[in-house]
């Protein structure tokens, strides 16, 4: 009982908000999660991207999981991606570090890559059918080599956005997939997308850890509100128009950014 009076309830609701929007669109995590730390609750920058990675890399395990047992994740791309992703994030870590944790200047850099990868994320959402036209117009099939070669290049460019500012494994990473690998059936490349995601936010939430950006009580709060969340929203999912949620939660990312880089 003692343990239950101690929770910050407002923690445990945002934990549950974030992960039944999860549950419902896929994606969302680190886009609401980490802003919602800043500019709700006061976190700073960095602690908040750090803690919310760790956050990320329990929830992401669950969802794989999940795709593992229902044969929807493809390795080979995620081998690809990864990497591209972990050296990005190990140098990325450097570079935070190099900054040190009670900089202006570093807490300054991570609100405005957060604002900026908040800007591509929901464009992402609201033009993903334009984007994949335009693409598949302009650009075509890919062989083999320059396929393998982008995918890596797209790992490297999520490792830097995730570890600077816990975004870019959702929307902006499932969005590049499918341009890359258009055989293979979305729910296979969302798989794909949530599997790499397991280890570049583990890998960064870890240096995050070992430099002392993480809150480890705000990090359990969280998972005690989001894990009954993402089942809550999984459960919803079906009934509620994939395309209004989409619109729903861009709108949200666009008025964040818009505060962040303000």
């Amino acid at each position: 009982m003692d343990f239950l009076h101690t929770l910050s309830w407002g923690y445990v609701a945002s934990g549950f908000l974030v992960g039944s929007l999860v549950g419902l669109t896929g994606v969302g995590g680190g886009s609401l999660m980490t802003p919602i730390l800043i500019l709700l609750f006061g976190v700073q920058p960095l602690v908040a991207v750090g803690t919310d990675l760790l956050y990320a890399a329990a929830t992401k395990t669950a969802g794989t999981f999940f795709h593992g047992f229902n044969h929807t994740i493809d390795w080979r791309v995620v081998r690809r991606l990864a990497t591209g992703s972990i050296p990005a994030a190990l140098i990325t870590l450097l570079a935070l570090h190099s900054l040190g944790i009670s900089s202006g200047a570093a807490n300054m850099l991570v609100s405005k890559v957060l604002g900026g990868a908040l800007l591509a994320t929901s464009s992402a959402l609201i033009f993903r059918r334009q984007l994949l036209a335009y693409y598949r117009k302009r650009v075509g099939p890919l062989d083999e080599r320059r396929t393998r070669q982008f995918t890596i290049a797209t790992g490297a460019v999520l490792g830097v956005l995730v570890t600077s500012s816990s975004v870019g494994a959702g929307a902006l990473g499932v969005t590049a997939l499918i341009l890359l690998y258009p055989e293979i059936p979305i729910a296979r490349l969302v798989g794909s997308d949530i599997a790499h995601a397991v280890p570049l936010t583990l890998v960064s939430g870890l240096g995050h850890l070992f430099f002392g950006n993480i809150n480890i009580q705000l990090l359990g709060t969280l998972l005690i509100g989001s894990l009954p969340g993402i089942f809550f929203g999984s459960a919803l999912a079906s009934r509620v128009p994939d395309r209004l949620l989409r619109y729903i939660l861009a709108s949200v990312l666009l008025l964040v950014a818009a505060r962040l880089l303000t």
